[in-house]
């Protein structure tokens, strides 16, 4: 962040000696898809606030050379049609760059990013792929996908099982839908080079009922360990039924969208939740300088800082997503010297040389390169202890070999 500040100051002071009405005044569209009002708004109602109070921060320093940072949301409720509407709504508007919401989304958009050189980013969820910058030239996951998520999750049941997987055996309770059977591949080739038995659980939309697959997983496979990947309300569902089948949560690890304070919530309160495992490819908690900067811009206009703050993990990833929407419209808006017409094309460039970035600390050193459009896969678990999210590991990659071996692999 702060270099991306500093580039905002010397480009204003720039713009400032070019003259009043320069083309510096310009706007500088970016499309954002949400889910606000469908079943992931428990996401989308945190995410999507904490995306715009990042812009609003960045805008009240002088923006990105001079130009505003215009956000366009479009509530798609999680509908792949309406996620189609506002695709085409976004891009008639002049957008730079699409931030996607939702695995079945990103798929239905992938040749339509491509086609019409439009950058889109897909963090954390989307089609594991995409991470080939080659195969996927304008699709960014920006963060640890679903195949990370998976490796990652192995590796830490691994170390929290004594080192060795050799005749454990691991459930994966997911909802079935193409985000959560994404992970698989990478689950089914672990299981063989690892010697763990693998029993998939798939738990039909919109996950509301899952009470057979726990009472399965916790009373007849008698887990060792469980890795999950639910979203919108079924992870908590998937705390509820845990504690009710006595099945100990300190056994669960959860992929990025299934542990967070809301799903917490949702199941009754921190007790409910204690011992629980998440993955994060963001930082959680609130000491984080970026988050002090943005309480401060409220306060500054005499208004408290807003209740989704208080929800962390997925604030935290709403505001990383937005500063990298902008380090790459700043690196793109720098190599055009400063001027206000900048294309897809370039901010797709801007990504691709974005390194050591970590907004403050808020996310390990992320590295893109036209390559490489995850930054390295990175994420780090955290658990529910005492009322709150600690962490348990630090930073770390997950049987990255056998990602980059399915990666290459694909198409």
């Amino acid at each position: 962040m702060k270099r991306s500040i500093s580039i905002v100051v010397v480009l204003t002071a720039i713009a400032a000696a070019a003259g009043a009405g320069s083309a510096w005044s310009g706007e500088i569209v970016i499309g954002l898809q949400c889910d606000r009002t469908g079943p992931t708004q428990i996401v989308g109602n945190i995410v999507c606030p904490a995306y715009h109070d990042y812009v609003k921060l960045i805008n009240a320093n002088g923006g990105i050379g001079g130009h505003t940072i215009r956000v366009m949301e479009v509530d798609h409720q999680y509908k792949v049609t309406l996620g189609v509407e506002s695709y085409q709504r976004f891009k008639a508007a002049g957008a730079v760059l699409i931030g996607l919401y939702g695995t079945p989304q990103t798929q239905a958009l992938t040749s339509d990013l491509i086609k019409d050189k439009i950058p889109g980013t897909s963090p954390g969820f989307g089609t594991a792929a995409a991470a080939d910058g080659q195969k996927y030239p304008y699709l960014f996951p920006m963060a640890a996908s679903y195949w990370s998520q998976a490796a990652g999750a192995v590796e830490f049941v691994r170390q929290e099982l004594g080192g060795s997987l050799d005749g454990k055996k691991i459930a994966y309770v997911y909802y079935d839908n193409p985000a959560g059977r994404e992970g698989l591949p990478v689950l089914r080739a672990l299981s063989e080079s690892e010697g763990f038995e693998l029993r998939e659980f798939a738990v039909p939309a919109p996950g509301l009922e899952m009470s057979a697959q726990v009472r399965d997983i916790a009373r007849r496979y008698r887990a060792d360990y469980v890795i999950s990947h639910l979203f919108g309300r079924a992870p908590s569902v998937q705390l509820k039924e845990f504690n009710r089948a006595g099945y100990p949560l300190d056994k669960v690890v959860s992929f990025v969208w299934g542990a967070s304070e809301a799903d917490i919530a949702a199941a009754g309160g921190w007790d409910a939740a204690e011992g629980y495992n998440g993955i994060s490819f963001a930082g959680v908690g609130p000491d984080y300088p970026v988050l002090g900067e943005i309480a401060e811009l409220y306060r500054a206009k005499g208004d408290e800082p807003p209740e989704v703050m208080k929800y962390t993990v997925f604030y935290n990833r709403g505001v990383l997503m937005a500063g990298l929407h902008l380090e790459a419209i700043t690196n793109a808006v720098e190599a055009n010297g400063g001027g206000s017409d900048v294309t897809g094309t370039q901010v797709k460039a801007g990504f691709e040389t974005i390194e050591n970035f970590t907004l403050g600390g808020l996310v390990p050193p992320l590295r893109i390169t036209p390559i490489d459009h995850e930054g390295g896969g990175l994420v780090r678990v955290f658990q529910v202890k005492g009322g709150k999210w600690i962490p348990r590991t630090d930073w770390y990659q997950g049987y990255r070999d056998t990602v980059l071996e399915l990666l290459a692999e694909e198409g």
